[in-house]
């Protein structure tokens, strides 16, 4: 995926030259969700989606879905499309066997804590999960404008820092579809991070909005503090990266930001450490990034993991709206 374009974020003159793609757009996304007639999986389903392009935080929360799942003796299985990487699927998602060219970075990231079905397919992968693994809750990673599997819930996430950007439909703007068109389908909003263009004020106040925290890991956040690093992301938004990196107390010398899911070539590698060295920093990166590295150069570059977190509060509430989907487990 290229970088994000500039004018995504305004109401430009390029931006409203592309309106009319945009209204095209439009049109085929309303159609699909529509016409199309969703299979129901035998387990329930929540859908982690978001409305736009690019990093929103979605992966995390994921991760944190699952964790908190758990907690209350549901076991969970993820069903991803791998997007990425070249199986189709379905198939259970291994980082002892697959490399993220094989499954894609986010499955592979996933797969490291959790059960992870990988299928392009997701009726398929619903199927197979169904009928296969110790699993009585499908959380779907991504695929809110999939209108081939039914959601039983969806949860939307955005970047509390972009919101939703211009407000435009692609290729115009950052949008899948407006917020006014997928409202009717969200049951839950999480917002990641300070809500820095109000869109909680848009949203209709019975409408559950859940805002966690970022939390990198501990050990790593105190580890560097105070030491000189050049910081690399291939993620949607590597400036949020590069923020927890300095809150951290890193010193950043240098950030170079890449596009969200970048194949790093070895050419790429070999750059990044003699500019590092230059520098006299050491090279940091994030777990996402990291998984897609060749093993040979994962022990010579830092990696910084997040994770996200609610509130006791905002977990109850999340658990409040869900246990009535999942009260049909095996039903």
């Amino acid at each position: 995926m290229n970088k994000a374009p500039k004018f995504w974020n305004d109401k430009t003159i390029l931006s409203s030259a592309l309106l009319p793609l945009s209204w095209v757009w439009r049109g085929i996304t309303a159609a699909r969700l529509a016409w199309i007639k969703p299979e129901q999986a035998q387990l329930p389903v929540i859908c982690v989606g978001n409305i736009s392009v690019g990093g929103t935080g979605k992966t995390p929360f994921t991760a944190y879905l699952c964790q908190l799942l758990r907690g209350h003796d549901y076991t969970t299985c993820i069903l991803t499309r791998g997007y990425g990487g070249k199986q189709k699927g379905p198939i259970i998602a291994d980082p002892n066997l697959h490399s993220a060219a094989d499954i894609g970075d986010e499955a592979l990231m996933l797969s490291q804590n959790n059960l992870v079905c990988v299928s392009h397919d997701r009726v398929a992968g619903a199927r197979f999960i169904a009928a296969n693994l110790p699993a009585d809750v499908i959380i779907m990673d991504d695929g809110m404008q999939n209108p081939w599997l039914k959601k039983d819930i969806t949860l939307a996430v955005f970047d509390g820092v972009v919101g939703l950007g211009n407000g435009r439909i692609l290729p115009s703007g950052p949008l899948r579809q407006s917020l006014k068109a997928a409202l009717p389908f969200i049951d839950i909003v999480v917002i990641n991070g300070i809500d820095k263009t109000n869109l909680k004020q848009g949203l209709p106040q019975d409408l559950t909005c859940l805002s966690p925290r970022l939390l990198p890991n501990p050990e790593t956040a105190e580890e560097i503090k105070g030491r000189s690093l050049l910081g690399f992301a291939g993620i949607g938004r590597p400036q949020g990266f590069f923020d927890t990196l300095e809150e951290c107390g890193a010193v950043l010398v240098k950030t170079l930001p890449f596009a969200d899911h970048h194949p790093y070539s070895e050419a790429d590698l070999t750059r990044l450490h003699l500019e590092a060295t230059q520098l006299g920093a050491e090279l940091i990166t994030t777990q996402k990034d990291w998984v897609r590295l060749p093993p040979e150069w994962r022990e010579r570059i830092l990696v910084l993991d997040v994770s996200l977190m609610l509130d006791d509060d905002d977990a109850g509430r999340l658990m409040q709206t869900l246990t009535p989907y999942l009260d049909k487990k095996g039903g």
